[in-house]
């Protein structure tokens, strides 16, 4: 952590025309990591971005930051670290790739019916007392991604035999790919970034 914040630290001496891009890829490439940090670690790389957003719009540090990080379109922290954990788990579910990370999450089994046809992850239990075992994608991901609301974890139907009340839903641990995609991957990670954006700045 303290290694990234010396990174984010040092952008802040680069030329303003660079700052968007650096910030960018630096405040997004590896914040899934920093899920469930401590408070006090959270507002050092959220007083990070306050001072690029500052910089980007050439206002003083005294002016009031809401506003300007609302303008920019940009997600506070915490919200950043949902969205790269919710796209990361939005991948798997629908592609079943990468392995790796396909195999620390499954599907929690709920049932056939509509009224159970969310796609819900199995949250494990915690094994151990370590901190950062809270914070694997194993724990982080379920966690974050039965917070969303329904609409965004709509299951895949598959087809039933003739005479069938209702469509079958995949719901097993053991199925292949679990949300339907009715919609492209850029409308959903547009939809989840206005999800996000309305948590970061409440109307």
């Amino acid at each position: 952590m303290s290694s990234a914040v010396s990174v984010l630290t040092l952008i802040l001496k680069q030329p303003v025309p660079l700052l968007p891009l650096l910030s960018t890829l630096n405040l997004t490439s590896c914040n899934s990591l920093y899920f469930n940090l401590p408070k006090c670690q959270i507002n050092r790389l959220q007083q990070i971005q306050n001072c690029l957003a500052h910089t980007v719009v050439k206002t003083p540090k005294s002016s009031h930051i809401t506003p300007i990080l609302r303008s920019l379109h940009w997600l506070k922290i915490n919200e950043r670290i949902e969205y790269k954990l919710l796209s990361l788990t939005y991948k798997v579910l629908t592609t079943s790739q990468p392995d790796y990370r396909h195999n620390l999450i499954s599907v929690q089994s709920t049932g056939r019916t509509r009224s159970s046809s969310v796609v819900t992850l199995a949250q494990p239990s915690v094994s151990s007392s370590l901190q950062t075992t809270n914070r694997s994608f194993t724990y982080a991901s379920p966690y974050i991604w039965n917070q969303l609301p329904s609409s965004f974890r709509q299951p895949h139907s598959v087809h039933c035999p003739p005479g069938s009340p209702h469509p079958a839903y995949i719901t097993s641990s053991q199925s292949p790919p679990s949300l339907s995609s009715p919609i492209t991957a850029y409308t959903f990670h547009s939809r989840l970034k206005t999800h996000l954006f309305h948590k970061s700045f409440p109307p």
